[in-house]
């Protein structure tokens, strides 16, 4: 009896040891992780905070080497290369996320499946040049339409990943509702299923925005920059991350003081809307 219990205390105690040892790793690890993010906030913070002001929104770029100035231009140019990405980005990937999910046997679902995760791997730089071959070599200069279009490519795997999975959470008892009820597949698929996941699709549609918002890559080919205002999707047109790389490389102290603050904007977008919505779709869930 004396030697079982004895057995029994040492493995209590080796469990209790690997226990602290696992934990220790696991509180390592994320350390580790959240480090370099910690020092990237620091540093721009520190650097970029104290250029954000009203002018920084409002005005446009100052000539080179004088203070002051802001980039008015890059923060329209980005939501109007934004709004161009989402109008294709989504539409292609919703569209396609609910037939790979409401048609699983479907004989295009497997290789769309197959294409979708692949494109997931492609560089960014390469959806650019995609883009470029398609908008901006036939009309023959630059233009804001090819950048969105870009970020719209990037885009849609993701979306549709995020579609298929949340479409298919959707308990089938209430497909089976909507088909007692004698309405056609699409009829349910559209009044029912959709409007059932609708938070996890608006969920996974915010997360690729703010994945694309900061590629600076494919712009270059496509975009290209501006210093002035531009509206016109057939132009040239400026974005943040456009700004962040010519300014990050000019030998102007204050262009890099802004290029310091347009990365700060653009990590603080991305981590807000990030939290947000990885909140709500935790509170609907839950």
């Amino acid at each position: 009896m004396r030697a079982g219990l004895e057995l029994q205390g040492s493995r209590r105690r080796r469990r209790r040891v690997g226990d602290a040892v696992a934990t220790g790793v696991v509180v390592l690890a994320t350390l580790v992780v959240l480090t370099p993010l910690a020092l990237v906030l620091v540093y721009l913070v520190g650097r970029g905070l104290g250029s954000i002001d009203l002018a920084f929104f409002t005005q446009l770029p100052a000539p080179a080497g004088e203070a002051g100035g802001g980039v008015a231009q890059a923060v329209v140019g980005s939501l109007e290369l934004l709004l161009i990405a989402a109008v294709l980005g989504l539409t292609i990937g919703i569209g396609t996320g609910i037939f790979v999910a409401e048609y699983p046997d479907h004989p295009l679902v497997p290789s769309v499946r197959l294409f979708s995760d692949a494109l997931i791997g492609i560089p960014a730089i390469v959806m650019g040049l995609v883009a470029y071959a398609l908008l901006v070599v036939p009309l023959r200069h630059f233009n804001a339409l090819s950048g969105g279009m870009a970020l719209g490519l990037i885009m849609v795997p993701y979306v549709v990943r995020a579609t298929d999975e949340v479409m298919r959470l959707v308990p089938v008892s209430v497909r089976e509702a909507g088909y007692a009820l004698g309405l056609p597949r699409w009829r349910v698929v559209l009044s029912i299923v959709v409007p059932g996941a609708a938070s996890g699709i608006i969920t996974g549609a915010m997360l690729a925005l703010a994945r694309v918002a900061g590629e600076a890559a494919p712009l270059l080919f496509t975009a290209f920059g501006n210093q002035y205002w531009n509206f016109d999707p057939l132009k040239p047109v400026a974005a943040l991350p456009l700004v962040i790389y010519t300014y990050s490389i000019s030998p102007y102290d204050s262009w890099h003081r802004i290029a310091s603050a347009s990365s700060l904007v653009l990590v603080a977008f991305v981590l807000v809307t990030t939290a947000v919505t990885r909140s709500v779709f935790a509170k609907r869930v839950r």
